[in-house]
């Protein structure tokens, strides 16, 4: 059942805020429910959940359009990899965007965000681990454009995001995780309004907690193994 399983995520939550002198009220848990059916979505929601993060935007579009009568209660969270001929329906669809990985796609979604609907909460993607796999702004890159995305309008830069390259102990884990902290810390301290750092997933959010992550994206460890992408 997934609220057995939501239970059992909540209760990793909680320890590791403990465990870090840290209210449970600092972390939010975004429910990863990419290739899962909205109907997952609804079961979720049924046991309390308000945050979904999709992959695809057209995968997420549909999902918000089937579950149109949760729309006012849910926060949909885009947290895969955004083109820029679909940034016009992740800033008219989508609450938040955390794959900003290039200033070009945070110009196109300030453009396209309708005047109606609040300012689009996005986030800066980092390639924390200098993976060549990996999308996103190097370290160093961060600041600068952490300041361009601030300045323009129908957007509300709130942070950082980051999907670490994967570790097997605890220790290993929470060194990218530390080193996305000290740069949010940076930022911060150089003027930037940020609250969200979006980092951590079902194999790491203990270490991401520690280090400070204020958003867990976790879908496995609720939903099971993923389906065939859709």
């Amino acid at each position: 059942m997934i609220a057995d399983k939501l239970v059992r995520v909540h209760q990793r939550i909680a320890s590791a805020c403990a465990g870090a002198g840290r209210p449970v009220q600092s972390v939010t848990l975004l429910v990863v429910s990419k290739t899962f059916a909205a109907t997952a979505v609804r079961e979720a929601f049924d046991a309390g959940e308000r945050h979904f993060g999709e992959n695809h935007v057209q995968e997420g579009v549909d999902k918000i359009e089937v579950l149109a009568d949760l729309r006012a209660q849910l926060d949909w969270h885009l947290i895969g990899p955004l083109q820029s001929n679909k940034t016009r329906l992740a800033a008219e669809r989508f609450d938040w965007v955390h794959s900003v990985d290039r200033l070009k796609v945070a110009e196109r979604l300030s453009a396209q965000r309708p005047a109606h609907l609040p300012p689009l909460s996005v986030c800066l993607q980092v390639n924390i681990s200098g993976e060549a796999s990996k999308s996103g702004f190097a370290p160093s890159e961060v600041a600068a454009a952490a300041h361009a995305v601030a300045a323009l309008p129908r957007l509300v830069l709130r942070g950082l995001m980051a999907i670490p390259e994967p570790a097997a102990d605890v220790a290993t884990q929470r060194q990218p995780h530390r080193a996305l902290r000290e740069l949010f810390e940076s930022l911060q301290r150089d003027g930037l309004a940020l609250d969200t750092l979006s980092m951590g997933m079902s194999g790491d959010l203990e270490a991401a907690i520690t280090e400070g992550a204020t958003m867990v994206r976790v879908g496995s460890a609720i939903f099971g193994g993923r389906s065939p992408a859709a």
